[in-house]
C-alpha cells in the first residue's frame, strides 16, 4: 500500500514534538487509494479511541485536541491494515506495530526563555582550580601535587573513603571566570557544594552551609556576583534522594551538635529515614550505608527542602538560577512538583533539569511510569541517548543510530524542553569523552590509574572528538562542557573522570576549536528555539540544516569515502577553517564535519 505519514513532516503533523492541552493538531496521511483511514489513540494506561480520517483528494485528515494532559500513544488503521512508528518515524504497516506517542503538556508549560541557545560548563568543584589555601579538616587529607592520581584504592574494611582533596574552591573558580567565559559559557553547573565528608560532596552534611573546603558564603556571593558581571548564570547540583550518613541530619558519628536520626528516635530527622532495625540497618542509596536513603514524603523533610525558607528558596535567593536534580528517577513526582514550585516562586525562569539516563517523555521508573515533561516537574534532562548516538557515530562511523535518535527526540519531546536538553558527551559518572573515542581497553582500576594514550592516537581521538562536539554544539539543546574536556583530558570512570584540571598540559588546539563553536552559539539566535531539517544522509555521511528563516548553518559529518556537493545560492562560510568562503557550491570531502553558515564569525 503506497501511503506516507511522518510527524516530523509539518505537512502530515502541524505541530511537531509534544503539544499544548487544548491547542487543535491536524493529522494528515498522504496516499491515493479510497479505503476508509482511522486515527487510533489511547492515554496511556486507557481505552483506544477511533477517529474515522476525512479523505481530501490525496491524503486523510483529521483534527483533535486533547482536554487531559498525559501521555498519549496513537496509529492508524488504512484499509483494514495496522500501521506505526517505523524507521526513522515513518510509517510501517505490521500486525505488532510499534505507537506514535504524544505528550500533552499543561498551557503554562514554557521552561527557562534564557538556557536555550546557550552553552554550559560543568565543574567538579575540588578539581577545577586551587585558589586560596584553605584549611584541611581532621580525617581528610590534601594532595601535595595537583597532578596526581586522585585515590582509588580501598582501606582495610574494603571502602573507598573518598576523602582525599585537591583543594579547588570558589576563589578559585572566580580566578578562571574569564578563562570560562571564553568558551562562550552562560551558565555554570557545580557538582555539589554543599558541606560534606567527601571529595565529591554527594553524601550532603548540611544543605545550608557551603563546603569549608570549597569557600564561605562571602566567596559564594563574590562567585554570584563576579558570574553575574559576565552574564553566567549558576546551576547547583541538588542531592535530595539521601544524605550523608555523617551529616547534621542523621549524625552517625556524633561530629554535630544536634540530634541526629542515628543517634536518636527522638530525633526530629527520624522520620526522614527508613530504618529497618534502628539503630544499624537503614535504607541506603545502592545499599551503600554512608549515604542513608531519605523519605521524601515525609513532610517535615519535604518542607525543609521545598518549603518556605527552604533549601530551594535558600539558594535561589542567594543567586542561583535553577538546580540539576541527582537521581531524578528516584524522586516521586510529587517532590519534584514541590521543587519546581518553590524555585519558580522564587523566580518564574528558574530552571530544574533532571538526571535521567533515558528517553524522559515516556520513562517508566520503579514500575511507574513518570511525567517529567507535562508541565510540572522538569524544564530539562541530561541528554544521554544523544550522547550515546553520537559517539556511536564517531566510533563508527554508520549514521543509523544517530539518525534514529534524532527523529525520536523530535518526535517525543515538546519543541522548548527538545530546545533546552542538556547535551552532554561526558560527566563526572562517566569516562572521559577523549578516553572512550581513544578504545584503549583498562579492565581493573590499577590499569585505568596507569594506561594514557601513544601520541598518535589521541590524535585520532581528538579528531573524532571534533566531529562529536560539531554534533553536540549544533543539534538542539545546550551543549555541556565537562571541564577539562575542552583541553584533551582523559581518564577512565570514576575517580579518573575526575582528574584534576590540567592547566599546565592544555591542548591550545582543540581548546581554539571550543571557543570558535562557543562563538558560533553566541553569534546565531537560531541555536536557541530554531528548526531542524534533514538536507540528506545515507549511512555514512549527515547533512543538516539549522535556520530561524534569517539565519542559516549547515552542518555536514562524512565519515564514509565519497565525496558529495551542496550546490545553493549564494555565501556560505566554513566556520570550522578560518571562514573560507564558499559561493554556490561546497563538497564534502571524506572522513569530514564542516559547519557553514550563511553570517561571518567576528
Amino acid at each position: 500500500m503506497n501511503v506516507y505519514y511522518n510527524p516530523l513532516d509539518k505537512t502530515c503533523k502541524s505541530i511537531t514534538g509534544g503539544i499544548r492541552r487544548n491547542e487543535l493538531l491536524t493529522v494528515n496521511v498522504f496516499g491515493d487509494g479510497d479505503e476508509p483511514c482511522l486515527f487510533v489513540f489511547f492515554k496511556d494506561g486507557g481505552e483506544a479511541q477511533y477517529l474515522h480520517m476525512k479523505k481530501c483528494g490525496k491524503y486523510w485528515t483529521v483534527q483533535i485536541s486533547f482536554s487531559e494532559t498525559g501521555l498519549y500513544f496513537y496509529y492508524f488503521i488504512i484499509g483494514g491494515s495496522k500501521a506505526g512508528v517505523g524507521k526513522f518515524r515513518d510509517l510501517e504497516f505490521s500486525e505488532n506495530i510499534a505507537y506514535y506517542q504524544l505528550i500533552v503538556y499543561s498551557e503554562n508549560y514554557v521552561g527557562a526563555d534564557w538556557f536555550r541557545g546557550g552553552v554550559m560548563y560543568q565543574i567538579f568543584p575540588d578539581r577545577f582550580f586551587k585558589g586560596k589555601d584553605i584549611a584541611i579538616e581532621q580525617g581528610k587529607w590534601l594532595h601535595k601535587n595537583w597532578n596526581e592520581t586522585p585515590e582509588y584504592r580501598m582501606n582495610a574494611q574494603g571502602k573507598v573513603l573518598n576523602n582525599d582533596f585537591f583543594g579547588g574552591n570558589i576563589d578559585g573558580v572566580i580566578k578562571k571566570l574569564d578563562y570560562i567565559k571564553a568558551l562562550g559559557v552562560t551558565v555554570i553547573y557545580f557538582n555539589p557544594i554543599f558541606k560534606a565528608y567527601s571529595n565529591h560532596r554527594y553524601d550532603t552534611g548540611d544543605y545550608l552551609l557551603i563546603d569549608p573546603l570549597f569557600g564561605s558564603d562571602e566567596d559564594f556571593d563574590r562567585l554570584v556576583e563576579e558570574c553575574n558581571r559576565r552574564g553566567i548564570r549558576i546551576i547547583l547540583d541538588g542531592v535530595f534522594n539521601h544524605t550523608g550518613d555523617d551529616s547534621r541530619y542523621f549524625n552517625k558519628y556524633g561530629h554535630y551538635d544536634e540530634l541526629g536520626a542515628f543517634q536518636s528516635q527522638d530525633s526530629k530527622y527520624y522520620a526522614w529515614y527508613n530504618f529497618k532495625q534502628f539503630p544499624d540497618k537503614y535504607d541506603s542509596w545502592w545499599g551503600i550505608d554512608v549515604l542513608p536513603a531519605v523519605n521524601e514524603s515525609c513532610e517535615s523533610y519535604a518542607q525543609f527542602i521545598t518549603g518556605k525558607d527552604g533549601v530551594i528558596e535558600h539558594w535561589m535567593r542567594r543567586g542561583v538560577s535553577g538546580f540539576r536534580l541527582d537521581v531524578a528517577d528516584e524522586l516521586p513526582d510529587e517532590f519534584i512538583e514541590k521543587i519546581r514550585s518553590a524555585a519558580k516562586g522564587v523566580s518564574k525562569d528558574a530552571i530544574i533539569i533532571g538526571e535521567v539516563w533515558e528517553d524522559a517523555s515516556n520513562k517508566i521508573a520503579y514500575g511507574k511510569r513518570r511525567k517529567y515533561l507535562q508541565g510540572t516537574e522538569l524544564d530539562s534532562v541530561m541528554n544521554y541517548p544523544l550522547k550515546d548516538a553520537i559517539i556511536q557515530y564517531v566510533r563508527s562511523g554508520d549514521t543509523r543510530v544517530l539518525r534514529e535518535t534524532i527523529a525520536q527526540l523530535r518526535d517525543n519531546y515538546p519543541k522548548f524542553v527538545l530546545d533546552s536538553l542538556m547535551n552532554i558527551l561526558g560527566t563526572h559518572d562517566t569516562a572521559r569523552i577523549l578516553t572512550v573515542l581513544g578504545g584503549i581497553p583498562a579492565y581493573n582500576k590499577d590499569e585505568m590509574a596507569g594506561t594514557a594514550m601513544p601520541p598518535e592516537v589521541k590524535e585520532r581521538a581528538k579528531e573524532l572528538l571534533k566531529t562529536a562536539a560539531i554534533l553536540q554544539f549544533t543539534l538542539f539543546g545546550v551543549p555541556c562542557i565537562y571541564y577539562g574536556d575542552e583541553i584533551g583530558m582523559e581518564g577512565y570512570g570514576d575517580p579518573f573522570c575526575r582528574y584534576p584540571f590540567r592547566w599546565d598540559d592544555i591542548d591550545e588546539e582543540l581548546l581554539a576549536f571550543y571557543k570558535n563553536l562557543g562563538k558560533l552559539r553566541a553569534a546565531a539566535d537560531m541555536f536557541k528555539d530554531g528548526e531542524y531539517i534533514e538536507l540528506y544522509a545515507d549511512e555514512k555521511c549527515l547533512v543538516y540544516e539549522r535556520t530561524n528563516g534569517s539565519e542559516q548553518v549547515i552542518v555536514a559529518v562524512n565519515s564514509g569515502t565519497n565525496l558529495f556537493d551542496i550546490k545553493y545560492s549564494g555565501t556560505l562560510y566554513d566556520i570550522t577553517d578560518h571562514c573560507r568562503i564558499f559561493e554556490n557550491l561546497f563538497t564534502i570531502k571524506p572522513g569530514s564535519a564542516t559547519i557553514l553558515a550563511n553570517f561571518r564569525l567576528e
